[in-house]
């Protein structure tokens, strides 16, 4: 029992120094008998903000700990710090009074994000990080009890000393001196001349934007190399882009100084159309060169290239995407380290790791399963770009591979549109795995009384004439089946290539049949029936059966 009241003792009084941080020099004397309620977080910022903005500096100064001013510059110097610390907090940060704690212990309360630390209590807030000239600045809240006094909440002597080199960052510029009163009315969360500045500043924007899309355009119809000019035409909208949000970085930074959710808003979407324009205007270009670079050592890519060249122009798509995914990756790297995005307003709720993976499980799964699939056929190459392949009943050629789908080109300039992993799970025939030599076979159903050693000949004549057969010898006649209406021959000869082997085996066919016809007609196919009577008689028949075959 002694064990147990004496743990659970310092939980029911809070007199520890895990609530506040012991000081022995008021933290205030201002001369001013105003005690305002500092008891909470929230108390503490929404009293400095109320005050601040009714003009009250003297007030707003009692919410700042000035212990490591000199007691005789507190009453002096306090205001000024006060002023200068509510413009810079107006101008830069969103406050999410949601998020700041209302008991005075600011215990942590029990949340998905906080699994082993609910119930802790804290002494020491923070606020928001500012970056200024290359160095981060904190704004912070700290609880402080001096002997006979209650604790209380005020921003921390750091946070204090912060204020001059922020205020210097981000103060106000020398314009605003000359803005009317009446436009520095605050309406919907903003002052009026934002509202009057910020849709004049978009406009000008765009036509900065279209400015910059014509002249890049212009370049792009002078360039005399092709690469060049097709790169500078494909860039012209991300650079246009990127000019835009690059002057708005430099207006907010240099020029204009709007209120924090104003910026809250701006500088984010201009640092991530910034990332944007920078990877897109980098990927065409990269694009165009890669393009050239086939073009000059490739060329046009299809079966009848040989297996190096096709591998060559598959291993340049497999560098494009490589590139890709880095630069989307150090990409998002920036986004995240330039706008701490998973400390900003609404984002804590989405860095739950039960969360991202719900989410990006459900919503990436087919996304990045093609992304893997499209690598694995980049590196194990099962097919290459130019390949001549059979796909689910289509003869066509790969005439592209991307992250998520392939692209086939059938002989009759059809396009098929295939998902990578719906490809990579069926089984298909490449034609030009290691060479796009192939045998094809020309079938001709021919009476029984013929002489195929005869048929033979004329097809080892017709190979050598034909200009499109580069092996000739390699060629093959054969009787392959035998039914009552005929006999089938079967006509075997390489062919250098799919294409060519189509073309080839249709014009030997007509060769072979017109031979048949013109030479041997009575070795056509014929239909025997019987008569009534008993006798035989042969009829011969309209058609070559099979001839359309193979």
């Amino acid at each position: 029992m002694l064990l147990c009241l004496s743990l659970a003792q310092p939980a029911g009084a809070q007199d520890g120094s895990q609530y506040w941080y012991e000081t022995d020099a008021p933290n205030l004397d201002l001369g001013d008998p105003y005690d305002p309620d500092r008891s909470t977080p929230r108390q503490t910022l929404r009293g400095f903000t109320t005050e601040s903005d009714a003009g009250d500096l003297d007030r707003a100064a009692k919410y700042l700990n000035l212990s490591r001013l000199e007691p005789d510059q507190r009453s002096e110097r306090g205001p000024e710090l006060a002023r200068k610390l509510a413009s810079v907090i107006e101008r830069q940060v969103w406050i999410d009074w949601t998020s700041l704690p209302a008991r005075a212990d600011a215990r942590i309360e029990q949340s998905r994000n906080s699994e082993g630390r609910a119930g802790q209590p804290r002494r020491d807030l923070h606020i928001e990080t500012l970056e200024a000239n290359g160095t981060a600045y904190d704004i912070r809240l700290a609880r402080y009890k001096t002997s006979g006094n209650p604790a209380m909440w005020l921003f921390t002597p750091q946070t204090v000393e912060n204020t001059v080199p922020l205020y210097e960052a981000f103060g106000p510029p020398e314009y605003e001196e000359v803005i009317p009163a009446s436009l520095k009315r605050e309406i919907w969360g903003l002052w009026l001349w934002e509202w009057i500045v910020m849709p004049l500043s978009g406009l000008g924007a765009l036509l900065l934007g279209w400015g910059t899309y014509a002249l890049v355009t212009g370049l792009s119809n002078r360039a005399r190399r092709s690469w060049l000019r097709v790169g500078l035409e494909r860039s012209a909208l991300p650079l246009a882009i990127l000019i835009m949000a690059t002057t708005g970085q430099l207006l907010l930074g240099w020029v204009l100084s709007f209120s924090g959710p104003v910026q809250a808003l701006l500088r984010p979407t201009l640092t991530i159309l910034m990332v944007w324009g920078i990877g897109m205007t980098f990927l065409r270009m990269l694009d165009a060169i890669l393009h050239r670079i086939t073009m000059r050592y490739v060329g046009e890519i299809d079966d009848k290239r040989d297996r190096d060249e096709r591998e060559f122009h598959t291993s340049i798509y497999a560098l494009r995407r490589l590139i890709v995914l880095v630069m989307v990756a150090v990409a998002a790297l920036i986004v995240l380290a330039r706008l701490n995005l998973f400390d900003s307003v609404g984002m804590t709720l989405l860095a739950s790791a039960g969360v991202l993976t719900v989410v990006f499980g459900i919503a990436g799964q087919a996304v990045l399963g093609n992304i893997i699939a499209s690598l694995q056929i980049a590196f194990a190459k099962p097919v290459r770009i130019g390949d001549a392949i059979l796909f689910e009943g289509d003869w066509a050629y790969v005439e592209a591979i991307f992250y998520t789908f392939m692209r086939l080109r059938t002989w009759d300039k059809r396009r098929i549109v295939v998902p990578v992993t719906y490809f990579i799970s069926k089984p298909f025939e490449n034609w030009s795995v290691t060479e796009a030599r192939m045998m094809r076979v020309v079938e001709l159903w021919i009476d029984p009384r013929c002489e195929v050693d005869v048929l033979r000949r004329k097809f080892e004549a017709l190979l050598q004439e034909d200009p499109d057969i580069r092996d000739p010898e390699n060629t093959f006649t054969y009787a392959t089946e035998h039914l009552p209406e005929g006999l089938k021959i079967s006509f075997y000869a390489m062919m250098p290539d799919p294409a060519t082997g189509w073309t080839v085996q249709s014009r030997l066919r007509e060769q072979l049949l017109a031979y048949v016809r013109d030479e041997h007609a009575d070795w056509l196919p014929r239909e025997r029936v019987m008569e009534v009577g008993g006798a035989k008689d042969e009829q011969t028949s309209g058609v070559t059966r099979g001839a359309g075959a193979g």
